[in-house]
């Protein structure tokens, strides 16, 4: 059966005057994190549209996720996009937030989301085509089972990931996850990252699951277990306006996924980037289309450069992407 795919993507326009004034009002303790670089704009977003809409014409419907602005060339009235305000979904107890866990903890209440979805941040982009099977196989979400080392740094996701292995290890046992699913975890599809799951094995409980950094396909019925088993962990987390080292963050589902076997693989489907790091090998690879899917993420590394990589992937983008797709006016 050809099920129906969603794409859901969150956007901030941290220009807005409403936004700011909310954000100043509710600025965060010492422990939160109201960093610049998770708020601000490259102007870039009608590019992850036209990649959409050239790339993977086949999503059912876009769930586009906002605080209550709206970018001025949007096309609210395309048939596949559904326009979600934070109000639509999120519990009103909890809001404002500006905190991109609370939000991405519960996409599973966002109104006619399909059961099969895809989540992006708006700083991942479609750059060549790419099939539902890229996502999902028989029903499954398509992910990438390998063992990783969680420890605690001192940004806020370092922490967060490690609370999420606290909640994993507390419901399923390691050996026997592996064990049940053997040739999804030592599958050579894994490539490189066959070696660590090998050389972690000998461990008793899952010292951590290898993040992408990039596309995540999700079952919305996930989400609803997992609430439903760790209902008080993800309120708290809810109740942290900006993000939080307590925090539980969106990988609970996907680890819970991979754990359970609740999976098909896949290899690795993009590449991610630190444009403030390497912005000349980030326009190489959205010119010559070498990934499917690429990342692209801001950091403080880039603050005195901001502009200057900004127009680097505008002119980039243009150059594959040039005409406008009918999400635009």
């Amino acid at each position: 059966m050809n099920k129906k795919i969603d794409f859901v993507i969150p956007w901030v326009d941290s220009r807005d005057i409403k936004w700011q004034e909310d954000k100043a009002k509710y600025s965060p303790n010492k422990s939160g994190d109201g960093n610049e670089n998770r708020f601000r704009d490259f102007d870039n977003l009608q590019y992850w549209f036209r990649g959409v809409e050239q790339f993977a014409p086949w999503v059912n419907q876009i769930h586009f996720i906002t605080y209550g602005h709206l970018p001025s060339w949007l096309n609210i009235d395309h048939p596949k996009l559904n326009i979600v305000y934070h109000e639509d979904f999120i519990p009103k107890e909890y809001l404002p937030t500006f905190s991109s866990h609370v939000i991405e903890i519960n996409l599973h209440r966002i109104n006619n989301l399909s059961e099969q979805f895809v989540y992006f941040n708006d700083d991942i982009f479609i750059t060549k085509k790419v099939k539902k099977e890229d996502f999902f196989k028989k029903g499954l979400p398509r992910d990438l089972a390998a063992l990783n080392i969680s420890t605690k740094r001192e940004s806020i996701n370092s922490h967060a990931v490690t609370n999420v292995m606290y909640v994993i290890n507390k419901h399923f046992d390691k050996r026997q996850s592996i064990k049940e699913n053997f040739f999804k975890w030592y599958n050579p599809i894994n490539g490189k990252y066959l070696i660590r799951t090998i050389l972690l094995a000998p461990w008793d409980f899952f010292p951590g699951i290898q993040i992408t950094h990039l596309t995540n396909a999700y079952l919305k019925s996930t989400f609803e277990e997992v609430w439903a088993k760790e209902e008080e962990e993800l309120y708290r987390t809810c109740s942290h306006k900006f993000r939080d080292k307590s925090d539980l963050m969106q990988n609970i589902f996907k680890f819970w996924q991979i754990a359970s076997g609740n999976f098909k693989p896949r290899s690795k489907i993009g590449k991610y980037f630190d444009v403030g790091v390497s912005p000349d090998k980030v326009y190489n690879a959205i010119e010559k289309q070498t990934y499917k899917i690429i990342c692209i993420n801001d950091n403080e590394v880039m603050n005195d450069k901001f502009d200057e990589i900004k127009e680097g992937l505008i002119g980039s983008f243009q150059k594959i992407l040039p005409e406008k797709s009918k999400f635009e006016l």
